[in-house]
């Protein structure tokens, strides 16, 4: 081997710089343990621990460890617990803004037509794009003044003259930029949230964030931190007299429109209410004969106009909205602005107070948030928990005057937040100077916290939907590391017993070769930042089984050359050498790489972990087999020892093997033929069990402290529920995954703190004694209630469906495209192609068989079609060596017919294939044993997958290929070989 000092040297290099980058990870970790030991289960305590080192250094290079912190190998939520969340800001409500909120009924109407028929992962300014075509059909331009020439957008932007293609590059800069800045608020909303490491991504153009709070525990809260667009308003409010009339003309014109409401459905008249208002019914009227009144405890005075149960104010704002109730507002109250104030749910639950705002036209506040430079949590007079606001000079001068107006008037300004009424005091001691306000109300400490926070951070450019969220508890994820380290430990004690028992003292140099492999898989992983998932994981220990791959090739093609006669020296180097194993290797390997490259691009969340791993696992496997290996062969060599590549029990393995792999082909093609038509009609009968990642919906994976009747579960939360509920068993007869579609269309938090506290009302009498937080937020040291819990909403179902398609799709393409290229013949490709379209409808037709019977899931999720990529792949693999084999056969002297060179090809491949189908199967054995119950249907599909895989490579992909050559093609191999002297 040429320049072997300096592959040394490199080989050295690397180590030192891996073990340094590791170095972060280890002490990082050693420090984290002790904050947990510390904490003794409290994560505000290790958190002030952790906070209180931060800027101490604890790395023998002078790191400190917040330096240390971000250098180490971060774990996923899988692993470390905590709250994933993918926001989609509003792309619509952003041109809306653009446009000045244009009433132009072309554009509205483009807007509808967009959200209606965007298409998979479209983005959404290409869908209003194409909307937009179709509805102005060339009447109206994007540079309208009624559209987007406006001072939003600005002269200098967008004028009167420019064509529809130059205003829709300027919108989509705008649209980015609106997206920047929400990103930028998001990030600052996070960094103050005070959990370690978090990690927040943009998703390319499509609108979406991608959030990720390791360790954070209190769901809600976290939801309402990010979603809260932060539109701070202050508005005058009207008083609770001036209405009055109007609600009694409003209840008797609806008289004559609705039927007579129920006693259930207005508010119960109990001391609560008449503490809150401190006043009797004014109506004067007989309950139950008011379709308004009845729903209504009406207010004497003040800003509050009315108490309304929180059931009825769906009702009584569809009421309000009416324009013939509208009509009966006096003229100069003609744009009032209905708004509900903030429940308080420590002292009235279930009720909320309507307010009426003094609109306008323009409907835009007198004063808006964007003067607020500064905000803190404090306390008020009361001493209750309240947030002081200080404001520019533009707010301060226009803070005063509406203040000198509502002290000369008695009257009230309200404080709205996202369109919620927090407060609305009077003014008691004249105008308020310098800027300073106060909101208090219904707060606890944490509230005011988060509410300042988000202040300071400044609002979002569009309101910001949840529209897929997954919640895994600490405990969860320490069981996923135990098992992932037990079934890395297994599978590569033996992969390396294998090697040993097989190919004697060069299985050890593999081993080694191995070792390093893994130290350089790490070291990479950590100097990239990388995020390491169970998937991850589990993509590292395949890693273990194929990093062997390359060394069996090299051995296998070695034991050849030394049984036909050449020396020990002289068999390494011809199998390190293009002509010997080094072609195949490079051709295996690039159709691995593509399939992983299809599943990086194309995956998303712990998916993109567990492709990251394989990918530069596959190129830290090749440098230490092709490189490390030969190093230790060539010392060997030199030393004078006899390396047979043989032990004393594997020498006679695979050798003189003549099966006619050909001449079974009517039996193979029958066979399979019968598995593809079962699987169709299994997919007719059965179809398939699609996950929430392909159909949408909520899955809660939830322990109880016994075990429960899957069935009596399914039923009652099914009548709760409205129906539509599943329940399986996960892993031990008291764990259960529940999955619903209840209100999945509603990308609210109200929607996902109902669909919680509904779960719990109806699990909870299966507990001795749990609390609501601790059934739903993810503690420390939690075994009870919600472990994880999953949202995918129906748009992002579709968009991972199309990502899906595309995945499996583009693998096979590309691999068709280069085999093609590579082997210079269509009929390799087709074979290749055939091969792995029979193994993917294989394993999908026993998925749509028997996920009704297995004890795990078998459901199709993102974590499913990556195994299926990894089967793509690793089919590929195998075909690819055999191919090669074959073509080098076809290309020699070999003397026979067409069909016995092509048998022969195979035969002496048996070894390979059979080694590196078996090291994979004892690997992916052992994660399906000891790799935990959230992998185990993704590690099945591949263990089924590397089974059909190499049996396709033998008995499908050869056969098509031989079948697909021309008689004339055939002949004249057969000639050529044949007149060999």
């Amino acid at each position: 081997m040429q320049n072997k000092g300096l592959i040394k040297f490199f080989a050295i290099l690397f180590a030192l710089v891996c073990i340094y980058q590791l170095s972060f990870t280890f002490i990082a970790g050693g420090i984290e343990d002790d904050a947990k030991a510390f904490a003794k289960g409290d994560s505000k305590k290790e958190l002030q621990y952790l906070d209180s080192i931060g800027k101490q250094k604890v790395h023998f290079f002078g790191y400190t460890y917040n330096e240390v912190r971000d250098k180490q190998i971060n774990k996923g939520l899988d692993l470390e617990g905590g709250i994933n969340v993918m926001l989609e800001i509003s792309v619509k409500e952003i041109l809306k803004g653009l446009a000045n909120n244009s009433k132009n009924p072309v554009f509205n109407r483009a807007l509808d037509r967009a959200t209606k028929e965007r298409q998979g992962n479209q983005d959404y300014v290409d869908a209003f794009f194409i909307a937009f075509d179709k509805e102005s059909n060339g009447t109206v331009k994007l540079a309208s003044p009624e559209l987007f020439t406006n001072r939003i957008m600005g002269s200098e932007t967008v004028n009167i003259d420019m064509s529809d293609d130059q205003v829709k590059k300027v919108i989509r800069k705008k649209v980015s930029e609106s997206m920047d800045s929400a990103f930028g608020v998001l990030t600052e909303r996070i960094d103050k949230f005070g959990v370690v490491q978090p990690n927040i991504q943009k998703m390319g153009e499509s609108g979406r964030i991608m959030v990720e709070l390791p360790g954070a525990k209190d769901i809600d809260r976290v939801k309402k931190l990010l979603i809260s667009t932060a539109q701070l308003e202050f508005w005058e409010a009207y008083k609770a007299q001036d209405l009055q009339n109007f609600f009694i003309t409003a209840n008797e014109t609806l008289k004559k429109t609705e039927t007579a409401t129920t006693a259930e459905t207005a508010p119960a008249s109990n001391d609560s209410i008449e503490k809150l208002l401190g006043a009797n019914d004014s109506a004067a009227t007989k309950k139950g004969n008011n379709p308004l009144l009845d729903r209504m405890q009406m207010s004497q005075g003040g800003p509050v106009l009315a108490v309304v149960s929180t059931k009825d104010t769906a009702k009584v704002n569809s009421y309000l909205k009416r324009s013939d109730i509208r009509s009966l507002l006096p003229a100069d109250m003609r744009y009032a602005r209905f708004s509900w104030g903030k429940e308080d749910v420590r002292k009235s639950a279930g009720l909320l107070e309507l307010y009426a705002l003094k609109g306008n036209k323009e409907n835009a506040a007198p004063l808006g948030g964007n003067v607020i430079t500064d905000a803190s949590a404090t306390f008020d007079q009361m001493n209750k928990p309240a947030v002081s606001m200080t404001m520019n000079t533009t707010g301060a001068q226009k803070w005063a005057e509406m203040t000198g107006k509502a002290y000369r008037e008695q009257g009230f300004i309200a404080i709205v937040l996202d369109n919620v009424v927090y407060s609305a005091p009077g003014v008691t001691t004249g105008p308020i100077e310098g800027g300073n306000s106060q909101i208090s109300g219904a707060f606890d400490v944490t509230e005011t916290k988060d509410l300042a926070n988000i202040l300071r951070a400044g609002k979002l450019p569009a309101k910001a939907d949840i529209v897929q969220s997954e919640v895994v508890g600490p405990s969860l994820g320490q069981e996923a590391i135990d098992n992932g380290i037990n079934s890395s430990i297994v599978g590569l004690l033996l992969v390396s017993l294998w090697m040993v028992v097989y190919y004697g003292k060069a299985g050890w140099y593999a081993n080694a070769a191995l070792l390093v492999n893994i130290l350089f898989l790490f070291g990479f992983l950590a100097s990239l930042g990388a995020v390491l998932t169970l998937p991850g994981i589990a993509g590292i220990v395949l890693t273990i089984g194929t990093a062997v791959d390359a060394n069996i090739i090299i051995y296998e093609r070695a034991k050849e050359e030394i049984r036909h006669g050449k020396t020990l020296d002289e068999a390494v180097r011809t199998s390190f050498s293009w002509r010997g194993a080094m072609s195949s290797i490079t051709d295996a390997n690039v159709t691995h790489v593509l399939t992983g490259l299809v599943l990086l691009i194309f995956g998303s969340g712990p998916v993109k972990g567990f492709a990251t791993t394989l990918l530069i696992g596959i190129f830290t496997s090749l440098f230490t087999s092709i490189f490390i290996t030969r190093i230790f062969l060539d010392w060997s060599i030199r030393r004078g020892d006899k390396l047979t590549f043989v032990t004393g029990m594997s020498k006679n393995w695979f050798t003189n093997v003549h099966f006619n792999f050909l001449g079974a082909k009517k039996f193979t093609y029958i066979f399979s033929s019968a598995v593809v038509i079962l699987s169709c009609v299994s997919f007719y009968v059965n179809g398939l069990d699609e996950g929430i990642d392909f159909a949408g919906g909520r899955t809660f994976q939830i322990k109880f402290e016994k075990p429960v009747s899957v069935e009596t579960v399914r039923d009652e939360l099914g009548e709760i529920f409205e129906g539509g509920v599943d329940a399986k068993v996960f892993g031990s007869d008291s764990q259960l995954r529940i999955t619903t579609k209840y209100k999945i269309a509603e990308n609210t938090v109200e929607a996902d703190a109902e669909v919680n506290k509904m779960l719990y009302e109806g699990l909870k009498k299966y507990y001795t004694n749990i609390s609501y937080d601790h059934f739903v937020n993810a503690n420390e040291g939690k075994n009870l209630g919600i472990v994880q819990a999953s949202k995918v909403s129906a748009v992002v179902a579709d968009d991972i469906k199309t990502n899906s398609y595309y995945a499996v799709l583009g693998a096979m393409a590309i691999v068709f495209i280069y085999l093609m290229v590579s082997f210079r013949k269509w009929q390799y490709s087709l074979g290749a192609i055939a091969a792995v379209a029979h193994d993917v409808i294989f394993v999908l037709g026993i998925y749509s068989a028997l996920y009704k019977f297995m004890p795990f899931h078998m459901e199709m999720d993102q974590h499913f079609i990556a195994a299926i990529l990894t089967v793509i792949g690793y089919s590929m693999n195998d075909t690819v060596i055999v191919f090669d084999r074959v073509r080098e056969y076809l290309a020699g002297n070999t003397k026979g017919s067409f069909k016995q060179i092509v048998n022969d090809s195979i035969n002496t491949t048996l070894s390979r294939t059979v080694n590196t189908s078996l090291t994979m199967i004892l690997v992916l054995l052992i994660m399906f044993i000891f790799g935990g119950e959230s992998i185990r249907g993704f590690i099945f599909a591949m263990l089924i997958g590397i089974i059909v895989g190499t049996y396709s490579s033998l008995f499908i992909a050869t056969p098509v290929l031989v079948d697909t050559y021309s008689k004339e093609d055939k002949d004249a191999i057969e000639k050529r070989h044949n007149e060999v002297i």
